[in-house]
């Protein structure tokens, strides 16, 4: 993040936590409004789930619990989640990861890095304490990670409580570590903003042990998913023929991206197929010329050189190619 656009947020009153999404930031610095500006600086699909037709009941009554059982049946199927372990909806993935760390008595957790910092932030705030290696009575893999799409590997996720971190594993269903939800100790996260697009939404699922699941329910307490976000979960995870279909454009656009930021001298870093990290020489200096076509990019503070760029929407295409 541009040193200007930090201060815009510190102006503002912002939490200052290393982010994409800022929007807002970017726009009280460069102009325009919103509906002028391209985000790439997220990892959400700009072809979202198409939503139901919602009636008055789904936003005027409380959350029904035969709902909420017909969406974990649908999330059990979807994911092919183990029977041993439990299925826990959520008001999206990042309500329970501030809520993950209270489940167990705070000592070591082990996260490696770079990676989504809110992991790390929750521990703090639990008051357990963090580091990149050695042996922890905790550990978080995000898989793929966030922001080079690191794949992990079953033998190096161990200790008493782990977390796998699944947010952007729908894009490569064949890669994820759900079996493992069935081992004590496990708790696999789903999000519902990344691969469907509808971050807005608010939906998760924490995936795995019945015991840790049950306490984690009890700090999120009742009602937590609204009955909006049942209905769109339910019809979304029974629509695999829109799972397949999105996993193959997505695939293309990520291509067609890597092959457009190469032929402007970026080195594809990693990533996934709903964000691309590059190297560049000067990160900074990209961010602001996409800045300046509105345009908003990720950028890192721990690196001069790399720079995320999420899909652009279909109509998107020409102005980021004009703009780098």
């Amino acid at each position: 993040m541009s040193a200007d656009v930090t201060e815009s947020l510190v102006e503002t009153g912002a939490t200052l936590r290393d982010h994409g999404g800022n929007l807002s930031a970017a726009i009280q610095h460069y102009g325009g409004n919103r509906a002028d500006w391209i985000d790439l600086s997220t990892g959400i699909n700009p072809c979202p789930y198409p939503l139901p037709a919602f009636d008055a009941s789904d936003w005027t009554a409380l959350p029904d619990t035969a709902a909420s059982a017909e969406l974990e049946q649908a999330a059990r199927r979807f994911w092919s989640v183990p029977a041993e372990a439990a299925v826990l909806p959520a008001p999206g993935a990042s309500a329970l990861i501030a809520l993950l760390p209270g489940v167990a008595d705070p000592r070591w957790a082990r996260i490696e890095t770079p990676t989504y910092n809110e992991h790390a932030a929750a521990f703090a705030n639990h008051g357990w304490t963090i580091s990149g290696s050695g042996p922890a009575e905790a550990c978080v893999a995000v898989h793929p990670n966030n922001p080079d799409g690191r794949l992990w590997q079953a033998e190096e996720i161990t200790a008493p409580l782990c977390i796998i971190d699944e947010s952007f594993c729908d894009i490569c269903p064949d890669q994820s570590l759900i079996h493992l939800a069935a081992k004590p100790g496990v708790i696999v996260l789903k999000s519902f903003g990344k691969f469907w697009g509808l971050a807005g939404m608010r939906l998760g699922f924490a995936i795995g042990d019945p015991e840790l699941l049950q306490r984690l329910a009890q700090l999120q307490g009742p009602w937590a998913v609204s009955g909006p976000a049942l209905k769109t979960g339910l019809q979304a995870l029974q629509d695999q023929n829109w799972a397949d279909q999105t996993r193959q454009s997505l695939a293309r656009d990520a291509q067609r991206l890597d092959r457009l930021a190469t032929t402007r001298g970026a080195t594809v870093v990693g990533g996934t197929d709903l964000f691309r990290l590059y190297q560049v020489e000067d990160a900074a200096q990209w961010q602001e010329r996409l800045a300046k076509a509105h345009i908003w990019s990720r950028i890192f503070p721990y690196s001069t050189t790399y720079i995320r760029l999420g899909l652009p929407p279909q109509h998107g295409w020409d102005r980021l190619e004009a703009a780098l």
